[in-house]
């Protein structure tokens, strides 16, 4: 059976925060999954991140922060709700317009047609000009009289969430430990979640253990939960200082095969990359040359990372659990192959893990040398570490 044939079962949708489900933990209190070429699967609770990892990885992790992007407004004498998506180049914004669904949530309408006006608190009003792109029909273009769009995100909006969660959640729900105001005020439309499971607590223990962090930037737009589109164009930016790190993390790599460890009671050396959730993957390949080296760089990324394409940069990915059908997961077998994403999301089902921005983890990582994967450094572990290489 193929990934897109599998069935999520209801009861693995994680509806509320770990941290809300009564069981007196903090964020990181996910469980997470290792997976480690197509063989070695393993389980784990997020908290043994750092015994997964070695000195010398290093962590891409996305700084945007999360904008409370929904906001209510009247089409006539209709309701509707506003996902405000992405800022463009000309101060028009990509919006989505969704139909309360009497629960809290919204469900997905048609879009446009070009010249329909939405009346947002604050007598603002919300044109739609044109389609983002034809391929998403789902998000227009937008003109907002209110030039402060995000002044009036904070003002008047609350975050996005979808059907399957449980309730409204405070935006600082929906913030990383690692988001960054910008400083024009925008973020992104959804969480890069991530990161969601990493506490200030876990960071220190990461950088005491020698782990490092290269920060990138890529503002997520609307997801594409009811159409599975393919991902559009997003604002990112890799900045001077983690393209050096990166390209630093790689050659040490390169210096590795030239020399090859030869065991003999020693943790191997790290240095690999590991991307922290698929938007700091997109940021980062989109920032790297025919040559291999990643430079500085910003702007706008339309790049869709598949298995066709490969990652010249990424050796790992952490990153929830997608939807079957979601283009993420052509990303996950890109880095990882797809004999072991299905043996993954078989041991995920198998394992009862939950699903979505509140749910638990997946450490990707590939199966780098015949001699197997390392044991974890907690003795308390249940299951063998898939610490490859």
């Amino acid at each position: 059976m193929t990934i897109a044939a599998v069935q999520i079962p209801e009861e693995l949708l994680a509806r509320v925060p770990v941290e809300q489900r009564g069981l007196g933990g903090d964020r990181d209190g996910v469980r997470l999954l290792v997976s480690c070429g197509a063989q070695e699967v393993s389980h784990h609770a997020f908290v043994e991140l750092p015994g997964l990892l070695r000195a010398g990885d290093l962590l891409i992790v996305n700084t945007s922060s999360t904008l409370a992007a929904a906001v209510d407004g009247r089409l006539g004498h209709a309701r509707v709700v506003v996902h405000f998506s992405t800022l463009g180049e000309d101060g028009r914004w990509a919006v989505e317009l969704r139909d309360p669904d009497g629960r809290g949530t919204t469900r997905a309408r048609a879009g446009g047609p070009a010249g329909t006006e939405v009346r947002l608190p604050g007598d603002v009003r919300l044109v739609l000009e044109e389609p983002l792109t034809t391929r998403s029909p789902r998000l227009w273009w937008a003109r907002v009289s209110e030039p402060d769009v995000p002044g009036l995100l904070r003002r008047h909006g609350r975050p996005i969430r979808y059907s399957y969660t449980e309730q409204d959640q405070p935006l600082s729900v929906y913030q990383t430990v690692f988001a960054l105001p910008s400083a024009d005020g925008v973020g992104s439309a959804e969480m890069p979640s991530a990161a969601r499971p990493f506490t200030p607590r876990l960071v220190a223990e990461l950088v005491s253990r020698g782990v490092q962090f290269a920060p990138v930037t890529l503002h997520t737009g609307v997801a594409s939960a009811e159409a599975h589109e393919p991902p559009y164009p997003e604002r990112f930016a890799v900045p001077e200082a983690s393209a050096r790190l990166i390209n630093a993390a790689k050659a040490k790599q390169i210096r590795r095969e030239a020399l090859p460890w030869k065991g003999g009671g020693g943790r191997r050396e790290g240095g690999r990359v590991i991307a922290v959730g698929t938007t700091a993957v997109r940021a980062v390949e989109s920032a790297v040359g025919p040559d291999g080296v990643v430079r500085a760089a910003e702007g706008w990324t339309d790049l869709v990372v598949t298995p066709e394409r490969g990652v010249q940069v990424v050796d790992g990915l952490l990153t929830g659990l997608h939807e079957p059908e979601a283009s993420h997961l052509l990303m996950l077998e890109a880095i990882a192959g797809p004999a072991a994403i299905r043996r993954s999301y078989d041991e995920a089902l198998r394992g009862r893990y939950l699903w979505h921005e509140f749910g638990d983890m997946h450490l990707v990582l590939p199966s780098e040398s015949s001699e197997g994967c390392e044991r974890s450094e907690n003795p308390h572990t249940e299951h063998c570490a898939s610490n490859c290489w």
